[in-house]
Parts: structure tokens; sequence; C-alpha cells
């Protein structure tokens, strides 16, 4: 099966598809092993996305806002929260997944124009960084959810 994305057209199996909701982060831990529950730290290469993304429906359910700390990851799960930090200038800022991506492979996370702001990288678009996990949602609970407590 085949899913179409604007400008590209990409595999998918029906069980990813399945996992389009956001009630379905334990499903796609189980099916996907390269979803990252280690807590180990990564470093590559982070950008941002740019605030024609705004309102947009991310993987979480909820709608991108240039104005939140968030990011984007293929590896960890959604809700993580993280701390970012540039390589090269130290700064840092703490940011929650609460989507998919980036879709170029030689870079490990999106963030969002705020958070870019605070990692100073936002002249320049993309930056080194250090991504530490602080804080993953139980894999039993679906990530990005809303419910109160």
């Amino acid at each position: 099966m085949r899913v179409v994305h604007p400008g590209r057209r990409v595999a998918a199996c029906a069980v990813c598809i399945a996992m389009l909701s956001p009630a379905s982060s334990a499903l796609a831990a189980a099916h996907h092993p390269h979803i990252d529950r280690s807590g180990k730290p990564q470093s590559g290469v982070a950008s941002y996305y740019g605030v024609h993304a705004a309102g947009k429906k991310t993987a979480s359910g909820k709608k991108l806002a240039p104005n939140k700390l968030t990011a984007a990851s293929r590896t960890l799960p959604l809700g993580t929260k993280a701390k970012v930090t540039n390589a090269e200038t130290g700064q840092s800022v703490g940011v929650t997944v609460t989507d998919r991506g980036p879709y170029a492979k030689q870079r490990i996370l999106d963030v969002s124009p705020k958070a870019a702001q605070h990692l100073g990288m936002k002249d320049d678009g993309v930056a080194k960084v250090k991504v530490q996990p602080l804080q993953e949602p139980p894999a039993s609970e679906p990530a990005g959810s809303d419910k109160k407590r």
C-alpha cells in the first residue's frame, strides 16, 4: 500500500497507517523497533520547521504551534520530554516530542521556531545538537494523551 504525502509517495503497511491515531503509540513501539525508549542521549543535526506548518495536525493529534517548545523525532516516543543542547553554543531548551520527522535522513530532530530561537539556530536553520530524553510517557498509555487525572 502507498500513502501519498505532499510531494512524494511513501510505502506504508496497514499497521503503520493505523498508528496515525494518537491512541496507538504502544502499538507503534511494538510494531516498529526503531522507537527508542533507552533514555540514551542522541547527537546529530537538528533543523526547525517553518511557520507555514502552523496549525497542521501532528502525529500526537495536537495542532502545530510555532510558539510552543515542541519537536519532531523519528525515534523518541510521542510525549517524551527532552533537553536539546546546541553543541556549538551550549544553549539548551526543553521540548516535548509531538510529531514524527524530520524527513531529511541526515537530521535527528525538527524543533519549533520558538525552540530554534532558544537554541540560537534560527539564522542558520540547522545546528549540531545533543538530545537527552528526560521523561517518557508510560508505554501502556497513549502518547500525547490529554486525559485529565
